[in-house]
Order: structure tokens, then C-alpha cells, then sequence
């Protein structure tokens, strides 16, 4: 299974902040690579380098420059889950990847009551957000198996 990264952040040190799109945030250790990679020392001996981490194309790892790079499944399986006033809450297009829904199958659900405005989603601006309880409750576990990598 993978677990599709929406963004990451350099913390102090060498650890990173990592969100996932199923609404979990996760701090990982970075340390102990760089004795098990070589590779990695390079981000020990470059402060500068550690703080251009960024998501990788598709949201599967996160990569420093061509020859550092984490898998998402890596994160998540190591790193240790911390909360956050956000915690539970993904995009509506998140939420259609990981059940294998339309975004107007959510929206309707909103319309028709199924889900409920305020309670289970809401909207911010342009961008609908929705609890992943209320994504569990109303349309079972996620169908995250069909998520693969580009």
C-alpha cells in the first residue's frame, strides 16, 4: 500500500514533518541513514541540503536532488505519528483517489444529506475538505490498493 505524501518539511535536527493525504502527520528521524547510506551522509555534511527536501512527482517520496530520495512507504512505516489540529482531514480529491469515487459523488452526498455540511466536510474558499471517519462511515475502508505509483 502506498500512502501518497502531500508535503514535507525540514525540522531541526535532520528530522522531517511529513503529511500524508490520509490526513496523518508523521516526524521522521533521518539520523540513523547516515550511517546505514552513504549516500546520506551528504545531507549531514550540508544543512543546506537537508532543507530542500520536497515531495516528489506524484507524492510516492520525497527526494533531496538525483541521488537522495525516501519511499513514502519508508516514511510512514518509520516515522512516529504526532498530532496536529488537522489530523483526520483530507481534500476531497484525496479522499476520491484513496475510495475510488467522482468528486460529485461527495458533493451529492453533501446535497442529499449522506454527509453532512459542518459536521462530516466543509468548504474553505475553492476547496472542500472531509473527515476520513466520515469517508469510513459512509463508504467503508479505503480502496487504497488501486493507488499505485506513476
Amino acid at each position: 500500500m502506498f500512502h501518497k505524501i502531500k508535503a514535507v518539511n525540514a525540522l531541526p535536527e535532520y528530522r522531517l514533518s511529513v503529511q500524508f493525504a490520509e490526513g496523518m502527520t508523521k516526524i521522521y528521524d533521518v539520523k540513523p541513514l547516515f550511517t546505514k547510506w552513504a549516500e546520506f551522509k551528504a545531507l549531514k555534511n550540508s544543512p543546506e541540503l537537508f532543507k530542500k527536501v520536497q515531495v516528489d512527482t506524484g507524492g510516492y517520496g520525497i527526494i533531496w536532488n538525483d541521488e537522495l530520495d525516501l519511499s513514502c512507504n519508508e516514511l510512514f512505516e518509520n516515522g512516529v505519528k504526532v498530532s496536529t489540529p488537522f489530523d483526520g482531514l483530507m481534500a476531497f480529491t484525496d479522499a476520491t483517489q484513496l475510495w475510488g469515487l467522482n468528486e460529485s459523488t461527495l458533493r451529492k452526498a453533501i446535497a442529499y444529506g449522506k454527509l453532512v455540511n459542518g459536521v462530516d466536510a466543509c468548504k474553505y474558499g475553492k476547496q472542500w475538505v472531509i473527515s476520513t471517519e466520515a469517508m469510513k462511515r459512509e463508504y467503508g475502508a479505503p480502496k487504497s490498493n488501486k493507488q499505485k505509483p506513476v
